[in-house]
């Protein structure tokens, strides 16, 4: 009868130590904060004077276009959010 082959079990080799500890740079932060509160500030800005007389002259020329402007500054803020380290 023929023998069956025996498995050999892989040499265990540790994991090599990581280059080095990247780390995100000096502006990110405030740049990412600054976009999210910008865009808060846009939308509500926007519903505070559609809902009142007054009328600042950008806002109420791009009418409900002012939303994308704030949704795309706060994404534009969790995408840099995603490069924080």
């Amino acid at each position: 009868m023929a023998k069956s082959k025996v498995r050999k079990k892989a040499v265990y080799t540790p994991p090599q130590k990581s280059q080095k500890v990247q780390v995100s740079p000096r502006w990110l932060a405030p740049t990412m904060i600054t976009l999210w509160l910008a865009g808060l500030a846009w939308i509500a800005t926007f519903y505070v004077t559609a809902s009142t007389d007054t009328n600042i002259p950008v806002m109420s020329d791009l009418g409900n276009w002012n939303l994308g402007i704030g949704f795309a500054a706060i994404i534009v803020g969790l995408g840099l959010a995603t490069k924080w380290r």
